[in-house]
């Protein structure tokens, strides 16, 4: 992934927004976010952070608090004081001790197909 250039968009503590965000660069959270937020860049929820909507991002770290439906097309990470929930799908996931997830979770990208056929060393061993 190809770091941004832009400068990093950022709500601080104890501000609010309502309503739709897209943007090109990251987005850091430490105060309230209600709506849409779409951006080819990272967000990042702060521990005081909270956003209640739909976030489309590329990757995301979050320390604060998440409620609604999440797209990560990479790395979501969730650190220990962070709490999740609704309906998310990622690519990758690595979550902290401590942290709280309540919601849906679908992980996208290559699956192996299964099938009925046993394995080469099922086989092996029946020889």
């Amino acid at each position: 992934m190809l770091p941004s250039l832009s400068k990093p968009n950022t709500i601080s503590e104890n501000t609010s927004l309502t309503g739709d965000f897209c943007s090109e660069s990251d987005l850091r959270i430490d105060g309230k976010l209600e709506g849409t937020v779409k951006t080819t860049g990272k967000v990042v929820i702060g521990k005081s952070g909270f956003i209640k909507g739909t976030v489309d991002c590329t990757q995301a770290d979050f320390e604060g608090k998440f409620s609604g439906n999440l797209i990560v097309s990479g790395l979501l990470t969730l650190k220990s004081s962070s709490h999740v929930s609704g309906e998310i799908v990622i690519g990758k996931l690595a979550v902290e001790p401590g942290a709280s997830i309540d919601a849906a979770c679908k992980m996208k990208g290559s699956l192996k197909a299964m099938t009925n056929e046993p394995s080469k060393i099922t086989k092996e061993k029946a020889v």
